[in-house]
């Protein structure tokens, strides 16, 4: 092994342990995938990983000079072929052997930089947009490496994957509504008094995130057989998720950050493997 292989070894390695150390759900729904499809998908969620903290978790630094540095070095990496950012540099090597497009990284950084400078969105349409960057192109990001350059299968598996992406995102959204409302000062979902947060409202955006579940479910049972399994757990983590909000009280969603204990994922990952194993999805 050269020293370049040694390196991006060393960079898939890393991206590896910070998916482990930031989201351990992700990460055990990521064991299942094979061995190649693993260091993809791994080195995608440490390029989301690192712009995220940039933009909710760096509060003390300069957020705007931080993304744009951020910016400026993913896109210089993907001219020179090499980034001494070892995350960035395993994320370069994942878009071009799988040709992801580089509007899905604009469309990314750009849903990053409106969590620097926007605070509130007035309309489904202005949160659509943010949704499509900051999670839809993920989850095509991710969809490019399932498929592995079968353009055909991409496009029929798209509307599916922007489902998924789109449904994790607005769980994510209702589950961290308490930090990203007083510590942040975000305000997602329009037309929303999270001062007067009621059921009405809370179940009102479930039976959304729950349509959009339904619609991803039909990509699920079109994926690659390698890559099934372990999307299928991720989908099946955050449908718990979105039952656990639904059985908990708005005032309480208020006060709390609801989690996922780590018994129910592993029963999850078995309730999972029955599905796939006798094709029950």
């Amino acid at each position: 092994m050269n020293g370049v292989d040694f390196y991006n070894k060393f960079s898939f390695d890393l991206s590896r342990i910070l998916t482990k150390k930031y989201s351990t759900s992700f990460y055990l729904s990521s064991l299942f995938f094979k061995r190649e499809i693993k260091e993809a998908i791994f080195s995608i969620y440490g390029f989301v990983r690192l712009a995220d903290e940039i933009v909710d978790s760096f509060l003390e630094f300069n957020q705007k000079e931080l993304l744009e540095d951020f910016e400026k070095e993913v896109f210089n990496a993907l001219e020179r072929g090499i980034s001494l950012n070892p995350f960035l540099n395993a994320f370069i090597l994942t878009v071009k052997k799988y040709n992801i497009d580089k509007d899905l990284i604009y469309a990314f950084l750009k849903s990053m930089k409106n969590d620097l400078y926007k605070k509130e969105y007035f309309s489904e349409k202005e949160l659509k947009e943010y949704i499509y960057g900051s999670a839809e192109v993920v989850g095509l990001m991710c969809l490019k490496v399932f498929v592995k350059n079968n353009n055909s299968l991409y496009n029929d598996l798209k509307e599916y994957a922007i489902s998924l992406g789109s449904a994790f995102q607005k769980v994510n959204f209702l589950r961290d509504i308490k930090y990203d409302f007083l510590v942040l000062k975000r305000k997602y979902f329009p037309n929303l008094n999270f001062n007067k947060f009621s059921e009405e409202d809370k179940n009102k955006i479930i039976k959304n995130i729950e349509k959009e579940f339904e619609n991803a479910k039909i990509g699920i049972k079109k994926l690659p057989k390698d890559s099934k399994l372990a999307v299928l757990i991720a989908f099946n983590y955050y449908k718990a998720l979105l039952n656990k909000l639904k059985k908990t009280k708005s005032s309480d969603i208020l006060k709390k950050r609801i989690r996922i204990s780590n018994a129910l994922k592993f029963l999850l990952i078995f309730k999972s493997y029955i599905q796939y194993k006798f094709n029950l999805i």
